[in-house]
Formats: structure tokens, C-alpha cells, sequence
């Protein structure tokens, strides 16, 4: 897997998932939809963690900053 987030992404994905979290601990939000959105969270937290959204792939898109070319 080729990385294809750079880390503002991972940060926003982190914070939103931690937050959904808290929601749903605190029971502000409950039921199917708090199921649903807590594992979209955790979904959130792994693609943080390994760098790559697969939704990103199949578009061809990347967040990553791109990488300097050195001249030799």
C-alpha cells in the first residue's frame, strides 16, 4: 500500500473520530445511528494510523505532499 495521506488528513480523520466517540459515550447520540457512525470512526482511526484511504485509490487521489526529485 503507497501511502496517500498527508498528515493534516490524518489529523482531521483523528479528531472527528474522537469526537464521535465522546458523543457516543456520553450518549448523545445512540441507537443505529451511533453504531454506525462509532464504527466510521474506527474506520477513521485505522486509515490515521496506516497513512491510506482506499476510497482515495480507485480515484487517484493523495493528500500526500509531493516528494522532492534531487538532481544529482
Amino acid at each position: 500500500m503507497k501511502k496517500n495521506m498527508g498528515s493534516a488528513d490524518r489529523i482531521i480523520r483523528f479528531i472527528v473520530a474522537a469526537i464521535i466517540a465522546v458523543l457516543y459515550f456520553k450518549e448523545i447520540i445512540g441507537g443505529t445511528l451511533g453504531i454506525i457512525l462509532l464504527v466510521l470512526a474506527g474506520i477513521f482511526v485505522l486509515t490515521s494510523f496506516v497513512s491510506f484511504c482506499p476510497l482515495y485509490a480507485p480515484f487517484g487521489v493523495s493528500t500526500c505532499p509531493a516528494k522532492k526529485i534531487e538532481e544529482k
